[in-house]
C-alpha cells in the first residue's frame, strides 16, 4: 500500500493497561505522531480480569471483521492470562514496556519485579504529597490572587490576560510538583506599567509569557465577543508594553504562540534548572 493511500485510512487504536493507561497513551501517541495517520482511539484502564480482557478482545476482533484493517493495540499488562487474551486478538499488539525491559535487564543484570500500578499509583507517598501541595499552592496563587508566600514559589509566571499563565502553572504543579505562582498585567496597568514591588525580591524566579496579537485577540474573542478587551489594537498595546517591561528588567520570556503547554513548561523548567518529578 502506498504512503498516500495509507495515510487517508482511519485506524482504530487501543491503549490498554491494568493501571491508569496513562503510560500506554503517552508512549502510543508519541509513536503515532511520527506517522501521517488519522485514527480514532479507545483508552481502557484497569483491565485486570479475564472477563474484561475477553470483552475487549471481542471488540478488537469485531472492528477487524468489519473493516479488514487490524486495530493498533498498545498495552501494558502484568497478568500473563490477561495479557494472552489481548495478544490473541486480531489487533497489532505492542507491549510498550516489555520491549524496553529486556535490553535493560541484560545490561544491569537484574530481574524485573512487576508490580501493579507502580507507575501512577501511590508507591511513593512523599512524592504524591509534594504534588498535592504544589497544586494547592498554585491554585492559591493563580492570577495574582495572593502575593503572600512568594518565597515558596519555584517560578512566577508573568503576562497579559489569556496568554497561557494559568494552564502552564497548573501543568507544572500537576505533572512535576512544581509550585508555580502567576501574575497578570491588565489593561489598566498599561498607562504606566511597572513591575509590582511585591515581585521585585524574586527576580530570579520571574518568567514572562507573551503571544502574537492575532492569536491573543482570537482567544479573547471567544471569551468576550466584540469587546475592547478582545480588539486587535488593545492586544497589540498590551503586548508591546509588557514585552518592553520584560526586556527592561532582563526577565526571561517566551512567545507561546506556537507552543503547547507541555513545551512551555519544559522551557520554564530548563531555564531555571528545576527538578522534574514525573507522576
Amino acid at each position: 500500500m502506498d504512503n498516500h493511500h495509507a495515510k487517508n485510512l482511519a485506524r482504530c487504536v487501543f491503549f490498554i493497561s491494568d493501571g491508569t493507561a496513562i503510560t500506554a497513551e503517552t508512549l502510543g501517541h508519541a509513536v503515532l505522531s511520527q506517522f501521517p495517520l488519522h485514527f480514532s482511539s479507545y483508552t481502557l484502564p484497569f483491565v485486570t480480569t479475564e472477563k474484561r480482557a475477553t470483552e475487549i478482545k471481542q471488540r478488537i476482533d469485531q472492528i477487524y471483521s468489519k473493516t479488514h484493517i487490524r486495530p493498533l493495540v498498545f498495552y501494558s499488562i502484568i497478568s500473563p492470562t490477561v495479557k494472552k487474551i489481548i495478544t490473541t486478538s486480531a489487533g497489532c499488539c505492542q507491549d510498550i514496556v516489555q520491549s524496553l525491559i529486556d535490553p535493560i535487564q541484560q545490561e544491569i543484570g537484574l530481574k524485573p519485579e512487576p508490580k501493579l500500578n507502580r507507575t501512577h499509583g501511590l508507591s511513593n507517598l512523599n512524592q504524591y504529597d509534594a504534588r498535592i501541595a504544589a497544586i494547592e499552592y498554585t491554585l492559591a496563587h493563580d492570577d495574582g490572587i495572593s502575593l503572600k508566600n512568594l518565597d515558596q514559589a519555584q517560578v512566577i509566571l508573568l503576562g497579559v490576560s489569556r496568554c497561557g499563565k494559568t494552564p502552564t502553572s497548573l501543568y507544572l504543579a500537576m505533572q512535576f510538583a512544581i509550585q508555580a505562582a502567576n501574575y497578570p498585567f491588565t489593561a489598566d496597568d498599561m498607562d504606566n506599567l511597572q513591575l509590582p514591588s511585591a515581585l521585585k525580591p524574586y527576580m530570579n524566579k520571574l518568567f514572562g509569557l507573551t503571544i502574537s496579537p492575532e492569536r491573543l485577540a482570537a482567544i479573547r474573542e471567544e471569551r468576550c465577543e466584540k469587546s475592547r478587551y478582545a480588539s486587535l489594537r488593545q492586544c497589540r498595546i498590551e503586548l508591546t508594553e509588557v514585552e518592553a517591561l520584560f526586556r527592561r528588567h532582563n526577565i526571561h520570556y517566551l512567545n507561546t504562540t506556537n507552543y503547547s503547554v507541555e513545551e512551555i513548561s519544559a522551557k520554564v523548567i530548563d531555564t531555571f534548572g528545576l527538578t522534574r518529578r514525573i507522576f
